[in-house]
């Protein structure tokens, strides 16, 4: 077999793999406790105001009905990390690398199915990297409460990329 037609072969190969395999590939180390703290929060704040911007702004029902569900859910997430974080008695240290605002302000600035499908695309990156932090945190995170939200977010998660994957095919 010629290297073109191995390398086509592969690619046609790697372009099978479900994405939720690929994620896998973005293996993290667990953050330490007030990282993960201020990952989570800012994950969950980022959730909150992308899915009121798309409820405002898009009029498609698979775009409303996702960000209706991650509205709520991260809601309640946010206060569970906020219960932890505190039996914990772990400050909040903010991620500088988190790119949310940007993104926020890419979001505010669309219409119609543009924002749609940016959305869409935001949803799928931050939940790739939600599934990757998490997993991380939730199996060699420094244990108590952190460590136990993180084990109940995480399935949580991983659905929510699932739908994330879903929903930017589906545009």
């Amino acid at each position: 077999m010629s290297p073109i037609a191995r390398r086509t072969l592969l690619t046609f190969a790697l372009a099978a793999v479900p994405a939720a395999y690929a994620s896998r590939a973005l293996a993290v180390d667990a953050l330490p406790d007030a990282r993960f703290v201020g990952y989570a929060q800012a994950h969950n704040d980022f959730e909150i105001a992308s899915a009121r911007l798309a409820l405002s702004k898009s009029r498609n029902e698979n775009v409303r009905g996702y960000a209706n569900r991650m509205l709520t859910e991260h809601d309640l997430a946010a206060q569970t990390l906020a219960k932890s974080r505190s039996e914990a008695g772990v400050t909040y240290a903010p991620d500088p690398n988190e790119p949310t605002v940007a993104v926020l302000r890419r979001l505010s600035s669309l219409e119609g199915p543009e924002f749609d499908t940016a959305y869409a695309n935001a949803q799928l990156a931050a939940m790739t990297n939600a599934e990757a932090q998490y997993g991380a945190f939730s199996q060699a995170g420094q244990g108590g409460p952190l460590r136990r939200y993180a084990q109940e977010q995480y399935p949580k998660i991983r659905l929510h990329l699932e739908y994330a994957q879903r929903l930017t095919g589906g545009l």
